[in-house]
């Protein structure tokens, strides 16, 4: 291939910004040449500075479209999803105590919590202030609902999204691993260590600062096989299952392609780690 097929601009109309964009995104060239002046020979530009004019175009629009082909990408929208989970749920819990709060001085038989801002949502208000009671209980009721609805599009998201890592996490904490690493590539990128102890930030600055002891574990402490296993174990539990979630991570991002032997290795370590609780037990 000749420099000249190589460049940047050849071969595409002088106003077609699109077709030079993607160029700009996917073109190469063996070896540096004089651009400018090749871009000039053949008309693209009508001098050096006209070169460097329609070069900052171009590539800005290049930036611009692959920024917004990485905010649509699955993982990001995995990410705006977990986290309007979270939000929706935090707002809903502290929403429910002001309903339960304030119901309380209006119904005897005020329930608590969502199920409770829910009884209440349902009731017929008699005077303005119950009715803005029961339009704020209503408001909980909503928000939770939301809350459920994005659960499930995560769980139907995830696994086409990192399947390996949703198999061995669940799709719920699949997504907050990744939103917490910033994107599934940076999850792919980070080692075993660093995967066991993200969402515990707090309590390793602390660590770091000799004011509390080295976490075992962060978001992973919801998994079965960390939460299910006895105190004594757990240290172990976490570094195997962040083991096998670094590499689920990095088989998504680069392969995509699921691999049923990591989640066989991983409850095969497992239970290695939980047999020793049975041969305390019968010593």
């Amino acid at each position: 291939m000749t420099e000249e097929t190589d460049a940047w601009f050849a071969g595409v109309d002088v106003g077609d910004t699109d077709a030079a964009s993607e160029r700009v995104r996917t073109g190469s060239a063996a070896r540096p040449t004089e651009w400018p002046t090749l871009a000039v020979e053949q008309g693209v530009a009508t001098d050096e500075e006209a070169y460097y004019d329609r070069l900052h175009e171009v590539t800005m629009a290049a930036t611009e479209t692959a920024v917004r082909e990485g905010e649509r990408a699955g993982d990001r929208q995995l990410i705006h999803a977990v986290r309007g989970m979270d939000d929706c749920d935090r707002t809903a819990n502290e929403l429910a105590e002001r309903v339960q709060e304030w119901a309380g001085s209006l119904f005897p038989d005020a329930g608590t919590g969502i199920e409770g801002a829910r009884d209440i949502a349902e009731r017929d208000p008699t005077d303005p202030t119950e009715r803005r009671v029961v339009a704020l209980a209503d408001r909980v009721a909503g928000l939770a609902d939301e809350a459920e609805d994005l659960r499930e599009y995560i769980q139907q998201t995830a696994p086409s999204v990192a399947p390996n890592l949703a198999r061995l996490a669940g799709p719920v904490l699949a997504a907050r691993l990744i939103a917490l690493a910033g994107g599934l590539e940076s999850l792919a990128k980070k080692p075993a260590g660093t995967i066991q102890v993200l969402g515990a930030e707090d309590a390793l600055f602390a660590h770091l600062r000799g004011r509390a002891p080295s976490p075992k574990h962060g978001v992973i402490f919801t998994h079965e096989y960390v939460r299910g296993t006895r105190q004594a174990d757990r240290g172990s539990a976490a570094r195997a299952l962040s083991g096998k979630l670094a590499i689920a991570a990095r088989g998504d991002h680069y392969r995509g392609e699921f691999n049923p032997e990591i989640e066989t290795q991983l409850e095969d370590r497992m239970a290695t780690i939980r047999a020793r609780a049975e041969e305390e037990t019968d010593e």
